[in-house]
């Protein structure tokens, strides 16, 4: 079985203070929850950066500010920042990040495959978006982390491939649990690792109460997982009695991987893996 490759979230779009003390906000947090997640065994981390406010932003400067406090202290994580399109849904916006050169340049970049709606917001990727964003990563060598929430996108990823705009190895992460898209089931999860193109490195995400079960889904049935407070704030689900900190879910996670017997991937075995330039090159 794959070794498995943990891809840590620690941010996010949604939570905030109020929320829960433990979310990082600034870039000295959101570094130190990193650098804390790479020393338990995190090779991937998927970056959301926020303003002063608190409110998202895709302002290139303060990403470049959180990828060198994690670069001064380990070259080896592989970033991937986010074109999330749910706070600033111009193309300039959302780009910007991919802009970045020089020991900030990230390795990846999220690109989500379709429009979709959460609880209360919509997050609107129309093919245009989609294409220009995925045409941008390739230009600047910026490997794209192809978020699919139901069968419908990992068949628009199908369509990219056709089209010249993704490269093998790919990789999915595959959201299950939102509301308006794919459940968090055995059938679905099947479903969707089965539309998969061939080449594909994938991980499971839990929207909210279903993270712990996707990630654990995904440790039996050889994939990787994505972990963190963006997709979850709550230790005990369903309970919801405890808030989290991003390193016991990472640690919770590693802990369940010793007890399988999965050995877990180091950020230079994925980058191997997925075809990313070394830290020596960084």
């Amino acid at each position: 079985m794959q070794k498995l490759i943990i891809n840590f979230t620690p941010t996010g779009m949604i939570p905030t203070k109020n929320m829960t003390p433990h979310v990082p906000i600034t870039p000295e947090e959101i570094a130190s929850d990193v650098l804390k997640a790479a020393d338990l065994g995190a090779s991937i981390v998927h970056l959301h950066a926020r303003d002063e406010n608190e409110e998202p932003t895709s302002n290139k400067e303060i990403y470049a500010d959180i990828i060198g406090r994690i670069r001064e202290k380990n070259k080896e994580i592989i970033i991937c920042v986010t074109t999330s399109g749910r706070k600033d849904n111009t193309f300039e916006g959302r780009s910007q990040v991919l802009d970045l050169e020089g020991p900030v340049k990230p390795d990846m970049a999220s690109l989500t495959l379709s429009s979709l709606n959460f609880n209360k917001t919509a997050s609107i990727n129309s093919p245009e978006m989609i294409k220009g964003l995925a045409a941008k990563m390739l230009e600047k060598g910026i490997k794209p982390e192809l978020e699919a929430f139901d069968i419908g996108m990992i068949n628009y990823a199908n369509y990219l491939i056709k089209k010249g705009l993704l490269q093998p190895p790919y990789y999915f992460n595959l959201l299950l649990g939102n509301i308006a898209c794919a459940q968090a089931d055995l059938i679905n999860a099947g479903l969707m690792i089965r539309e998969l193109p061939e080449n594909s490195i994938w991980a499971f995400a839990g929207i909210g109460d279903y993270q712990l079960k996707m990630n654990t889904l995904s440790l039996t049935w050889g994939g990787g997982v994505r972990v963190g407070l963006e997709d979850n704030i709550y230790y005990d689900n369903p309970l919801r009695s405890k808030l989290a900190t991003n390193t016991e879910m990472v640690e919770r996670i590693v802990s369940f991987a010793k007890t399988y017997g999965r050995a877990i991937a180091t950020p230079r075995e994925v980058r191997e893996i997925l075809g990313l330039r070394s830290p020596e090159e960084i």
